[in-house]
């Protein structure tokens, strides 16, 4: 970072810091993966679609990884292939997420439960486990968790039974890992968006009744982007939050505060 900037903004400088961001061939993970690059890592990108990831890759200069994350071989070889490639990583943003029903508590399928708790929950655990080591090793390091504030709060007219108990897990998940690895000078925190729109629930902003409904529960007046959550993530994943873990930091335009 330019040595003419104040003090306070080099503190999120990331130069020479290797990063993973998953979920990260669209939406907020791509915005992440550039912004992170912006600051001067160099960013592993891990989701499905190769193609997509490789243009992102080229466009940053990154390294693109395609892995289905519900496959334990091919999440297993994701860290080893970054080290290779990039070196030991010290940042890991865990994006990757999605819903698979919207049924009722009551009638929600096995499958999808399962699912929704493997990429949403135990995918970002594993991760950590296989960037642990490295992040030790560079005396240093952060783990930052996407969340939702459907892990807080019920969302009355939008079942979600099993992602809101997914996302309730990773701050649960993000505090004893804190507490456990902050020894080694990693830290471990969440932050949990509000509503924004994304591939996941573009059908929701379709409804002009939904649309409507969300104005008048969310306390500030503008609609969020995925630029809104990135300082949020930049201030963990950087020296500028060298002090802060186990925390879930909630953006949500005021939603909660109610």
């Amino acid at each position: 970072m330019d040595s003419g900037f104040p003090e306070a903004l080099r503190r999120f400088d990331l130069t020479g810091r290797v990063a993973v961001v998953t979920g990260a061939s669209s939406g907020l993970g791509e915005g992440l993966a550039r912004a992170i690059a912006s600051l001067g890592a160099r960013v592993a990108l891990v989701a499905r679609r190769r193609d997509r990831l490789a243009k992102i890759a080229d466009e940053i200069g990154g390294v693109p990884i395609a892995c289905d994350l519900l496959d334990q071989d091919q999440l297993a070889a994701v860290v080893p292939r970054v080290v290779a490639e990039l070196g030991g990583p010290e940042i890991l943003v865990n994006v990757a997420g999605d819903i698979f029903s919207r049924a009722p508590a009551e009638d929600e399928p096995l499958e999808a439960i399962r699912r929704t708790l493997d990429l949403n929950l135990v995918a970002p655990f594993r991760l950590s486990q296989e960037v642990f080591p490295h992040m030790v090793r560079a005396g240093r390091g952060s783990i930052v968790h996407v969340s939702s504030i459907s892990g807080h709060v019920g969302l009355p007219g939008l079942p979600q039974a099993s992602y809101a108990a997914s996302k309730h897990g990773l701050s649960g998940l993000t505090t004893e890992l804190a507490v456990q690895w902050a020894r080694h000078g990693i830290r471990v925190n969440t932050v949990a968006p509000g509503f924004f729109r994304s591939e996941i629930n573009d059908e929701l902003y379709q409804d002009g009744e939904f649309r409507t409904w969300l104005q008048r529960n969310t306390p500030l007046p503008a609609d969020a982007r995925f630029d809104d959550f990135e300082g949020a993530v930049l201030w963990l994943a950087s020296d500028a939050g060298r002090h802060v873990t186990g925390q879930t930091v909630v953006v949500d335009g005021g939603w909660t505060a109610q």
